[in-house]
């Protein structure tokens, strides 16, 4: 175990570029919970700094030894090189290096099962970790992001999923295009959301291998991939309400498709 004093170290250098994603294999887990969460996933952690105070908590010691004995080199770092290797505005007591899961290409479709969100130019981070943990609480089967949809394994949006990117299969696809080609050769409908003009959510057939689309901030989903859907879905909103969250969205269309599926089985 080393001792990191200076902002100038190598290992500031490494955290940094993981957290612009230089390399789209290294994941930056920055919080106790996060690594935590990415310990218990079984995710490769590489390398780990923390605050002399985090590795003397009692609390604590116990997650720092499990680190080590998975290999992982464990630095302890002082609060001014902590504040340059967590990104977050009050840095954090523990940050880690990780590596990505790896996703099988069939992992997400599970047959009359499969429920895909497919978020299409959700541009906030924030945001695209809240779809995928909804979409993991509400037992969606995988959320392929698409366009200009945030790297779902961005600090920020790892945050925002609490480690549900870690254990759920998400995947990045070029275009929107690709998403569905891909989700139509694994026998899913394909439902687009819309704001108004479609079905109810309580009114269309949600059980069977579906895909989702869930559009972006501001203008949604284009006409384009709407029609290309196989379904429009429409949730009711009260006036003068007029659109919602993205990630409201996702979560409440797949816990209504679990609860048509419950109710069906």
């Amino acid at each position: 175990m080393t001792t990191i004093t200076s902002r100038q170290h190598a290992l500031v250098a490494r955290f940094r570029a993981a957290a612009r994603r230089d390399d789209e294999d290294v994941l930056l887990l920055d919080g106790v919970h996060l690594v935590a969460e990415a310990v218990a996933a079984g995710v490769q952690i590489d390398q780990v700094a923390m605050t002399a105070g985090a590795h003397d908590d009692p609390a604590l010691r116990p997650l720092a030894d499990r680190l080590m004995r998975a290999g992982a080199a464990v630095a302890i770092v002082s609060p001014p090189v902590m504040d340059a290797i967590s990104p977050v505005r009050s840095s954090s007591a523990i940050a880690a290096l990780g590596r990505r899961p790896i996703v099988t290409g069939n992992a997400m479709y599970f047959g009359n099962e499969t429920l895909v969100v497919v978020a299409v130019d959700v541009q906030d981070p924030g945001n695209t970790g809240a779809i995928v943990r909804v979409s993991e609480a509400g037992g969606a089967t995988g959320v392929i992001a698409s366009g200009a949809t945030a790297d779902p394994f961005g600090w920020k949006a790892l945050r925002g999923s609490m480690g549900s990117a870690l254990r759920l299969p998400v995947v990045h696809r070029t275009s929107p295009a690709d998403a569905i080609a891909e989700v139509r050769r694994n026998g899913c409908r394909v439902m687009a959301t819309a704001p108004r003009g479609g079905r109810s959510l309580y009114e269309i057939d949600l059980t069977g291998p579906i895909a989702i689309l869930i559009g972006g901030e501001g203008q949604g989903l284009t006409p384009a991939l709407v029609d290309a859907a196989d379904e429009r879905v429409t949730i009711p909103m009260a006036a003068p309400v007029e659109s919602l969250n993205a990630a409201v969205t996702a979560g409440l269309i797949v816990y209504e498709a679990q609860r048509q599926r419950g109710r069906h089985s």
